[in-house]
């Protein structure tokens, strides 16, 4: 058996078509369109390829996007006011701030100072809170959200399956577990968190129907690990050196591809996989936002 391969880059381009049309019958019905803010502290070349990839997806996609920039010695009281002004703005509907941030700024107290209704990454305590109790029309993680719609868009619904999550972190693995718990689309499935420290984890592994994998070492689960015919969906992003490259290294997953691709039913590739996914999900939960915002909510 080999797997299907899930593009994440092909269903995250139809869902950013989809949400193009959706941010012109916003324009169309109110006169406005969504807007959203990406926050820059340093000069950090990844978080400016990021930003810059985020921006030119809003763009492309019909949304407002304002970019600010602090120089890496920007004082956490600036930042603060920064954050202040974007709440009290009408026309911005989704704030980020992309980490990590420079040390002398604590990232939790600016990630908490973000309103919630606006915080499109979905960190803010209030909105973990809310996933967590599958309070309706939170703003979930970009992360796990795309990982729902990659499962349910290539035809591997969770609901009655069980799910074995890998990885327990406060970006991916527990919200992942809240997704899949939550009643209604793209729920309803049982759902395993295992780590690094789970006792026979290759064998807790092995029960997924649906498997996701974000530890954070490359390829860590190996085909051993992998029930056949399962869905694995790899999270991780890792730089291994590479001298045959022309930058020296390469990305790989948390996942051994080739290996455990003759063994699932369908895996995700790095990159091209969950990445793309993630980018989409931050498009829809700014334009969810804005439309919660014109029914008075947040």
């Amino acid at each position: 058996m080999t797997a299907e391969v899930i593009s994440g880059t092909e269903l995250a381009r139809t869902i950013r078509e989809e949400i193009r049309g959706q941010v012109s019958e916003f324009e169309a019905a109110h006169g406005s369109v969504p807007g959203l803010a990406t926050v820059l502290v340093g000069e950090d070349p990844a978080s400016q390829a990021y930003v810059g990839m985020k921006n030119r997806a809003a763009q492309e996609a019909g949304i407002h996007s304002r970019q600010i920039t602090f120089p890496a010695e920007t004082s956490e009281a600036e930042l603060l006011g920064c954050v202040e002004g974007l709440n009290a703005d009408p026309g911005i509907h989704g704030i980020l701030v992309q980490l990590p941030l420079p040390e002398q700024v604590r990232e939790e107290v600016v990630l908490e100072a973000v309103a919630p209704h606006k915080d499109v990454d979905g960190f803010h305590p209030v909105n973990v809170g809310r996933l967590q109790a599958g309070v309706p029309g939170v703003l979930p993680p970009c992360t796990p959200k795309g990982i729902v719609e990659i499962l349910l868009r290539s035809g591997h619904d969770p609901e009655g399956k069980h799910a074995v999550i890998i990885g327990r972190s406060n970006i991916v693995g527990r919200p992942m577990a809240s997704l899949l718990l939550q009643k209604g689309r793209g729920g309803n499935a049982t759902v395993t968190v295992a780590h690094s420290r789970t006792r026979d984890l290759a064998e807790v592994a092995r029960q997924g129907e649906i498997l996701i994998v974000a530890i954070g070492r490359p390829h860590f689960v190996t085909a051993s690990m992998v029930r056949p015919g399962a869905v694995v969906v790899d999270v991780g992003v890792n730089r291994v050196d590479d001298p045959n490259s022309e930058r020296g290294y390469r990305l790989v997953g948390d996942v051994a591809f080739d290996e455990v691709r003759e063994v699932a039913g369908a895996i995700t590739p790095v990159p091209g996989g969950v990445g793309p996914m993630t980018i989409a999900m931050l498009l829809s939960n700014t334009l969810q936002a804005a439309k919660a915002s014109l029914e008075g909510h947040g």
